[in-house]
């Protein structure tokens, strides 16, 4: 879905091209990377899809400019050893949280995010969105966040405060944006949730923040629709997470019926309201792993968000 300076995508993991590892998600990626005359600058959790190898190492060849950081524990596998070997530069985090983000600068304008790793899993067997926003300032935000990562070495709790555009408006429609634990993205979403003013819907891979679970709980007490799908290994074996309090509150909140991960991680309020990112709602999201996570206020989005709800219920009643 297309709106104003935004495309959204889901993957589709029963695509019957899905399991031939084809027509995915990683197509719009390798379009966008083949395109690129500048610059790419990839801050991603875990990355093992080859047609985005490919097409960085081609970039690589044009001329442009390639910058990577990933989470350090996953550096030993093979796409970041070819990139290492290419004469990329590779920066791990060394810390003990997860550089957990999923974004892509290029040529300093544009942004692709979401909640998909650059993996074959996350394109074509997980339920995931992909973001991409063509906007100088929403670049600049992003870009601020990989050189403090990239260049200052700064990753979890030693990452400073330093997102110079938390709202932009993308002709007419309102997009803030945070980064974890810097920005402390869960004061917001606490708002967020308590001027609820009709709905909230959840699309959760994990959910153990207690925080915004009470949160959640307290405004269905007041009268607000709670509905909601999260993923059934995790429900089923978190022993801290939020989905046996939700059940226990009433709330019908449902175990995913995706044999891969629901790895969403959305809030859509009111239908007018989406959260959408990399940020799980974890306490470890908020204060010791690297994340962003982005609010876009504009019902058209929440619809498209919504609709992906509905594919992934009907999948539960089948």
């Amino acid at each position: 879905m297309k709106i104003s300076n935004l495309e959204f995508y889901v993957t589709d993991p029963t695509s019957p091209l899905a399991s031939q590892a084809t027509g995915g998600l990683d197509g719009p990626l390798v379009d966008a990377i083949n395109k690129a005359r500048l610059s790419i600058d990839l801050a991603i959790y875990s990355f093992n899809l080859e047609s985005v190898l490919y097409a960085v190492l081609s970039a690589q060849d044009r001329g442009v400019r390639i910058r990577v950081v990933m989470e350090s524990d996953n550096l030993i596998t093979t796409v970041p050893q070819v990139l290492i070997s290419a004469g990329i530069p590779v920066v791990g985090d060394g810390g003990e949280g997860l550089m957990h983000n999923k974004f892509m600068i290029i040529d300093d304008v544009e942004v692709w995010t979401g909640s998909m790793n650059f993996t074959y899993s996350g394109t074509y067997e997980d339920n995931n969105n992909l973001i991409h926003v063509h906007s100088l300032e929403i670049a600049q935000n992003y870009t601020r966040e990989f050189e403090e990562m990239f260049r200052s070495h700064r990753f979890g709790p030693n990452a400073v405060t330093d997102t110079p555009h938390p709202r932009v408006n993308l002709s007419g429609i309102p997009l803030d944006v945070y980064f974890s634990p810097d920005d402390h993205p869960q004061s917001a979403l606490l708002e967020l949730i308590s001027n609820a003013k009709t709905s909230i819907v959840i699309m959760a891979y994990s959910f153990t923040s207690d925080p915004l679970g009470q949160a959640i709980r307290d405004r269905a007490m007041e009268g607000i629709t709670v509905n909601g799908l999260m993923d059934a290994e995790q429900a089923d074996f978190n022993a801290g997470g939020e989905f046996l309090s939700f059940r226990q509150a009433g709330l019908p909140i449902l175990k995913d019926a995706n044999k891969g991960q629901m790895h969403h991680k959305v809030l859509i309020l009111d239908n007018e309201i989406v959260v959408i990112g990399s940020y799980n709602f974890t306490r470890n999201a908020e204060q010791t792993n690297d994340e962003n996570l982005m609010v876009v206020f504009d019902p058209v989005v929440a619809d498209f968000f919504m609709t992906e709800y509905e594919r992934q219920l009907i999948r539960t009643n089948d």
